[in-house]
């Protein structure tokens, strides 16, 4: 053997140990990524890496189950079936086909899975399911009748709430008191359900302090009717009664005039609610057994009753587990998905408390902007303001808006039906001018204030609410207090109807009304004009 052949032969053994150790080195590498990957929410696509990876992860699973998959036909024909059709009619074809499509918008179930699986298949059977769930409701995003709002695509969350439901023997869905149907995801009960048919959800509807009593009296009259386990609560009040320390916002203070000894009625306490959800937990467990049902072998071990905290991003779980707890154990923010992993805290040797990641659900009630102004999704992810103003100015009288903010709103013109709400553009333009936001073009800051705006009315310190939907609006006249919710417009007041004229104006104010409306628009002759004309015929 040669000089020369020794060599490359050296070299050969030197590259490949070298190329070996690079390979361990990368495997290691990806190995520990892999594993320490941040759980992040995801509502939405918009990074072109997220996209790239679904669209592998979706071909993968093609290819391994390509036979159960079926094609989805594309329509180009847009804009001929919507076209002709009165915004009435829309609305009550959109309504019809949301009663239509309501069993197709679920929970993601996980598949069915053993102890003797190994990690491998147990990952491609949910991924292969959940995929399943997505390809559903993408199918429901073609039906251009239809809107689906944003929810959570990250399977790795839904994986979260799996382990709860599952682990639970009482959840507890935290939604906020002002809204509480918006809030409730009622196939999640039906999903706890088909897990253990013995386990009970309840709404714990905390931010109740926010409620009137006449208002909780109506949800209580609602809940009970439709067999709904329900308690009003507020973990802020608790917070605060914990720490010996008064409410820093002056809008939640306790109203002494309207406390009520009504168990259904009244805010349960931190001690009151403890022994409460105990109370359901072990009655759940002690029906279980007395119908002979098998538990696994954890259940079995198990002392203590388990009651897992499940909703939407910004409800107050956080908040609410910290004040059971007594002490700060999980992260609490206003901006939406704080809680990235569940947790289980030690309440007693008798009960064990499980906080869930927030989710948001699929639904097609809302739109994008109800859900940023309803704190669901992020402020931060606003594209257009006004829209989202929009919502709050719809949804809080104008007198309150004017207390709140001690600002003076335009009014509406003659020709305006004088019960409508405050646009956008003004309320923007008119607390800009009061605060003194100006954006470097010289311009009103309106995206400041629409931030500031939006955070106020997810605090609660501009007021809202909603009643029930069997609550007719005559029911809602009679219980209303004038003084909390402010004046509001009252069949037969002298207001101007649509399409006809303003009562008790002559026809001179009229046609200076519709003289100014043009000059607003821009559609009439100038006013310079109209000094030169009313020159000539002096």
């Amino acid at each position: 053997m040669g000089k020369n052949e020794k060599t490359s032969l050296g070299r050969a053994l030197v590259k490949h140990h070298n190329h070996m150790i690079q390979e361990t080195k990368e495997k290691g590498k990806s190995y520990k990524d892999q594993h320490k990957k941040v759980l992040e929410s995801i509502t939405e696509v918009s990074d072109i890496d997220a996209i790239i990876e679904q669209a592998e992860e979706a071909e993968r699973l093609f290819a391994i189950h390509h036979d159960s998959a079926t094609p989805v036909p594309i329509n180009l024909d847009t804009g001929s079936s919507s076209s002709g059709i009165t915004a009435k009619e829309w609305k009550e074809q959109r309504m019809r086909e949301e009663a239509l499509h309501a069993s197709s918008l679920q929970v993601p179930r996980r598949p069915h899975w053993t102890p003797k699986m190994n990690v491998e298949q147990l990952d491609v059977n949910e991924k292969q399911a959940f995929l399943t769930w997505r390809r559903k409701l993408a199918s429901l995003e073609e039906n251009e009748k239809l809107v689906l709002t944003p929810f959570e695509k990250n399977l790795d969350i839904w994986r979260q709430l799996w382990r709860v439901l599952e682990r639970s023997d009482l959840i507890v869905m935290v939604v906020d008191a002002r809204d509480p149907l918006f809030y409730r995801c009622p196939d999640l009960e039906a999903y706890a359900q088909e897990i253990d048919d013995h386990k009970k959800t309840m709404l714990l509807v905390n931010k109740a302090d926010l409620l009137p009593t006449y208002v909780r009296e109506k949800w209580a009259e609602y809940f009970s009717r439709n067999n709904i386990l329900f308690v009003f609560w507020s973990a802020k009040a608790a917070t605060a009664t914990l720490e010996g320390k008064p409410l820093k916002e002056q809008w939640r203070a306790p109203d002494t005039s309207q406390r009520t000894d009504d168990p259904a009625v009244k805010v349960y306490g931190r001690d009151e609610l403890l022994a409460r959800l105990k109370l359901e937990a072990q009655e759940i467990v002690k029906m279980r057994k007395s119908r002979g049902v098998s538990a696994t072998s954890a259940e079995s071990h198990r002392e203590q009753v388990v009651v897992g905290f499940v909703g939407y991003p910004n409800v107050g779980k956080s908040s609410t587990i910290n004040a059971l707890v007594g002490q700060k154990r999980t992260g609490v923010t206003s901006t939406p998905g704080k809680t990235k992993h569940f947790q289980t805290l030690i309440i007693s040797e008798e009960l064990m408390l499980c906080d869930c990641p927030g989710l948001v659900f699929p639904s097609f009630s809302s739109s994008r902007y109800e859900m940023i102004a309803s704190g669901v999704l992020p402020i931060d992810r606003m594209t257009e303001h006004r829209e989202a103003i929009k919502v709050v100015a719809e949804r809080v009288p104008r007198n309150a808006i004017e207390d709140v903010y001690n600002i003076s709103l335009p009014k509406p013109k003659t020709y305006e039906p004088q019960s409508r709400p405050p646009l956008a553009s003004e309320l923007l333009r008119t607390y800009c001018l009061s605060r003194g936001y100006v954006a470097s073009s010289g311009l009103p800051d309106e995206t400041k204030a629409a931030r500031q705006i939006l955070k106020d009315y997810i605090e609660g310190k501009l007021p809202h609410f909603a009643m029930p939907p069997e609550m007719t609006r005559e029911d809602e006249n009679e219980t209303r207090d004038d003084d909390t919710l402010g004046a509001e417009i009252v069949e037969g007041s002298p207001s101007v109807k649509e399409g006809g004229e303003a009562p008790g104006l002559g026809l001179d104010q009229v046609l200076d009304d519709l003289s100014s409306f043009d000059l607003a628009n821009g559609i009439g002759p100038s006013k310079k004009k109209q000094n030169k004309k009313s020159h000539r015929k002096n």
